[in-house]
């Protein structure tokens, strides 16, 4: 999208795929909203009219909890504009709405309300893009989710790449491709599956791999040693074993633990892990290392967070790139509100940077590559 010119863009209407998947009460869950507002304000500012749309949550049905209008007077504050919320849920009676509308941004019902976009139904795909003219995907937590409104909708009309999901590719693909050794991937968070193709990936790349929350329960059990009834994946350990000669692989060298729960790296570890990180010219994270909601089990996470803001102060060329929801929403430890340095790269994906990172095609991208 950052190549069309203005007269490109003056007096067409622009299908905008977003990520509204978040908790409007929470500020940290803001980020993702602010992350696509440059989008939004390049097209107004060109003569652009916008119809955006974003899923939230897995509801079945309708529900007020879920729905979307909370988000019309937040991006309206954020982008200056007025901002027209249409209710509507059912396909016809909201392409009705919007060409009823005269507002320049128009804000379209939860897309999970609505019978097709789950299943990327051709259909559907095709009532939405009778709204516009051109399409844009910034959505990139959910690019690689097969959806009517991020991957069919692009056989329809002209497809372009938003602002921040073209920063995304940028950022992941120099992570990728060109990492500056000493490189080290910090994997830590809930899940471990997910993470499992990460560490594949980058096995044969990464200097150190530092591990901490369910993924490192997980390598523990692969090992045998007793995780108690601590979060790990049963499912996963199989593959783990595989990777425990890794010469690059770090487990916690000591951990805090509440009834017989594994719910934070100890001190030592935080200090082995800082050491690494300083001593690196790349770092990837996704994950906290620790039940970092609650205060006490908060400490590995934050020290990770002062490691690499200390890494990016120290050395301004140091690539470093961090992502998940969680991941995202710790950076809260911090208690500041200082700019981040411009060498830390906060990714909005979770499971579609993870995916991204591991080497497969993600369908919204694909499906941008790939259009009319």
């Amino acid at each position: 999208m950052s190549k069309l010119k203005s007269k490109d863009i003056a007096g067409k209407t622009f299908f905008v795929r977003i990520d509204l998947n978040v908790d409007a009460a929470s500020p940290a869950d803001m980020f993702r909203l602010d992350a696509i507002i440059p989008t939004f304000k390049l097209l107004l500012r060109s003569g652009a009219r916008i119809v955006t749309a974003s899923h939230r949550g897995r509801p079945e049905t309708y529900s007020t909890a879920e729905s979307l209008a909370v988000f019309a007077p937040l991006i309206s504050k954020r982008v200056g504009a007025d901002v027209d919320f249409i209710s509507a849920y059912r396909i016809g009676a909201a392409v009705k709405a919007i060409r009823a509308s005269d507002a320049s941004i128009i804000l379209m019902e939860n897309m999970r309300f609505f019978r097709g976009e789950t299943e990327n139904d051709p259909s559907f795909a095709r009532a939405l893009a009778s709204c516009a003219d051109m399409y844009v995907n910034d959505a990139f937590p959910v690019s690689h989710r097969k959806a009517a409104s991020v991957s069919a909708i692009t056989k329809f009309l002209p497809s372009y790449a938003g602002l921040r999901v073209e920063s995304e590719l940028c950022h992941l693909d120099a992570a990728m491709k060109r990492v500056k050794h000493p490189f080290t991937l910090v994997i830590g968070g809930a899940k471990t599956s997910d993470k499992i193709g990460v560490i594949d990936y980058f096995k044969n790349k990464a200097d150190a791999i530092l591990l901490g929350g369910g993924p490192a329960n997980t390598f523990f059990a692969a090992k045998g040693v007793s995780v108690g009834s601590s979060l790990y994946d049963e499912g996963a350990v199989k593959i783990a074993k595989k990777n425990l000669l890794l010469g690059s692989l770090y487990l916690p060298s000591d951990t805090i633990t509440s009834s017989g729960k594994i719910l934070d790296v100890g001190l030592k570890t935080s200090n082995e892990y800082r050491k690494i990180i300083l001593a690196s010219n790349s770092v990837v994270w996704n994950g906290p290392l620790g039940l970092f909601q609650k205060e006490r089990f908060a400490r590995g996470t934050l020290a990770m967070w002062r490691a690499v803001m200390e890494l990016a102060k120290r050395k301004p060329d140091a690539l470093i790139v961090i992502g998940g929801g969680e991941t995202v929403a710790s950076m809260a430890l911090l208690k500041t509100r200082r700019k981040l340095p411009e060498n830390i790269f906060i990714s909005t994906g979770g499971g579609a940077m993870l995916e991204y990172l591991s080497g497969k095609k993600l369908p919204g991208i694909s499906a941008l590559q790939n259009a009319k």
